[in-house]
């Protein structure tokens, strides 16, 4: 943070500068003098901050100014344990750590003290920080010093002093140090016991910063160079056993589960894919190929999201998301792969080369596949096949690693009455033998009706057999059953709850029997969504229309429950749906009804 002191003739006085000084803390005073005199007269209390960096530079003799102070102050503890880490002052950064400071706490532009002390060679700082708890894979958010500038709105010249002085005045400025961990800084310090310390602490050498290099490519030190790449080896070896003995005790269809409602079978045939391809038994020359057949809001692009978190963790280059709708014209293919030289925007690359560059063992997903332009199906078929793919430019990407995934609409609604029909006669058959209590959910699509009805239409939709031919595993998502509905309107109702009481202060509970009228609003054509906005339209709203009116207020408890309309006879009506109605919880658990009248729009109105 910069602060800056304009002397003006008569107006400042020298005693109330030096109270200034003493009562703040700086890093640095950029002395701006436009005369002798006043170089002389400053000169009489500088040695009063000896612990400040003085830098003398021209000044202006515009108007009435004859002098400044630029003083350029610390923004907090972390920017304090920076320059304690720099400097390997060990005794003041234990006392900070003694008082509580958080050791991880990053400087306002982007690096930790642990970054600082690797960088230049500080083993006790290194040590200590390390022995606190420091995040010895953290990140550096700092680029260079124009971008930083800009992303923090502040001048580059301030961001340069600030770098200087709190990390270290021996980078070049211009160079990109975004996504630097601690170990790359101290490989490019060449300060192996840094490099040590930092690898027996557990620090991650396959790691690779926001350029695409490892640390072991910015050490100059031979030694460091060997350090890494041996412990590199052995840190892969460890890693493999790690992740092997994790997917045993901790399988990808148990993942996948805790995410996705339903689709077991779905979940199982890209699982044993997946499986095929981690532990070596598949093609090498050839990516793996899926292609998603369901109804809307099933859950097809959920799946690839949790396939791509399952095999990039964090990373979200690990995910790359087309939606080919906007892919329906034929020159947009242009848009895919970059456009050739000689066009506008020819150096900006195309939106699937360009991402595939920076993670070529992506998880791709193709969505709604069906709506792309046949030219578009062509260059997916140089995809498919040999796993690479030449942009605009003539430039070859090589992604034989990556996993494809595209996602269709075509034939739901005959998949969809297939399963619904298959669903119906286990439950017939069950109640024949008088078994209505244990009816199995799972329904396995026919491979005779995947010949006879899916195929006819994906062949007369894409007209191109050598397209279909490249698809590892059509995988068929199927409408949710009973208890699939069941449990998508609870978590859909722990959600609002969850809301409720962190943005209210409100608690909600409701009765089983709520669960049971939010189900009906099942539509097979939507999938979940109409879940979701039969939630919102008989529940939400009324949560709402209630506040508006101050009938709920934080603090309070609420719980959902159903009302039956009677017929004459005082039976539940069958011709009228029940609804659902709020309730407030007294003291002693008394429940009070409320009403919010009309809360939601009708089915049969529609308003323009």
């Amino acid at each position: 943070m910069a602060a800056t002191i304009r002397l003006l003739r008569g107006k400042l006085s020298r005693s109330s500068v030096i109270d200034f000084l003493k009562s703040h803390t700086f890093t640095t005073v950029i002395l701006r003098l436009s005369s002798g005199n006043l170089s002389r007269w400053w000169r009489l209390f500088l040695p009063s901050k000896k612990s400040l960096q003085w830098r003398v530079v021209a000044g202006s003799t515009a108007g009435m100014l004859c002098g400044g102070i630029t003083l350029c102050m610390s923004s907090g503890v972390s920017e304090r344990m920076c320059r304690l880490a720099k400097h390997n002052d060990t005794n003041e950064l234990q006392r900070l750590i003694n008082q509580g400071q958080n050791v991880n706490q990053k400087h306002q532009l982007g690096w930790t003290p642990l970054h600082t002390a690797a960088f230049n060679g500080s083993e006790r700082s290194l040590a200590l920080l390390l022995k606190a708890g420091a995040d010895v894979n953290a990140r550096d958010e700092f680029s260079t010093a124009f971008r930083t500038a800009q992303k923090k709105h502040m001048r580059s010249f301030d961001v340069i002093l600030m770098r200087d002085n709190d990390f270290s005045d021996r980078l070049h400025r211009s160079a990109n140090f975004s996504g630097f961990t601690p170990l790359h800084y101290a490989a490019l310090g060449d300060s192996l016991e840094c490099v040590q310390l930092l690898v027996n602490a557990g620090a991650d050498p396959t790691l690779k910063d926001n350029s695409g290099y490892q640390a072991v490519e910015y050490a100059g030190n031979v030694k460091i160079k060997e350090f890494l790449m041996k412990k590199m080896d052995v840190y892969v070896k460890e890693k493999e056993r790690r992740e092997i003995e994790e997917r045993r005790r901790y399988p990808l269809e148990m993942r996948l589960k805790e995410n996705i409602v339903g689709q077991e079978g779905a979940i199982l045939t890209v699982a044993a894919t997946i499986r095929r391809r981690e532990n070596g038994w598949y093609d090498e020359e050839h990516p793996l190929v899926f292609l998603f057949l369901g109804s809307s809001g099933i859950g097809k692009t959920e799946l690839a999201k949790q396939v791509a978190r399952y095999l990039h963790k964090d990373n979200k280059k690990g995910f790359i998301r087309l939606d080919m709708s906007e892919y329906q014209e034929k020159h947009e293919v242009a848009k895919m792969i970059g456009a050739p030289p000689g066009y506008i925007g020819h150096d900006q690359g195309g939106q699937l080369t360009k991402k595939l560059k920076e993670c070529p063992n992506a998880v791709v997903l193709f969505d709604e596949v069906d709506k792309a332009h046949p030219d578009v199906l062509t260059v997916m078929l140089q995809l498919f096949d040999e796993g690479r793919l030449t942009d605009g430019q003539g430039k070859t990407i090589v992604c034989k690693d990556a996993i494809f995934v595209m996602t269709s609409n075509l034939a739901s609604d005959e998949i969809a009455n297939h399963a619904l029909e298959l669903r119906r006669e286990a439950k017939l058959a069950a109640e024949q033998r008088q078994e209505a209590d244990e009816v199995s959910e799972k329904v396995t699509i026919s491979r005779n009706f995947k010949e006879r009805v899916v195929q006819p239409i994906l062949k007369l939709h894409f007209r191109r057999d050598e397209f279909l031919g490249r698809i590892n595993e059509m995988v068929y998502f199927l409408p949710f059953s009973r208890p699939e509905l069941l449990s998508l309107v609870t978590k859909e109702l722990d959600f609002w709850s969850k809301m409720a009481l962190n943005r209210h202060d409100i608690h909600m509970t409701w009765d089983k029997e709520v669960l049971d009228v939010l189900a009906d609003g099942y539509d097979v054509h939507y999938g979940a969504r109409s879940i979701k906005h039969e939630v919102e339209r008989r529940v939400v709203n009324q949560l709402a229309a209630a506040h508006e009116r101050e009938l709920i207020s934080p603090g309070c408890s609420l719980h959902l429950t159903v009302s039956y309309p009677k017929d004459k006879n005082g039976r539940n009506s069958e011709e009228v749906a029940p609804t659902i109605k709020l309730q407030l919880i007294k003291e002693g658990k008394k429940k009070v009804d409320i009403d919010v009248g009309n809360y939601f729009v009708p089915d049969d109105k529609l308003f323009f």
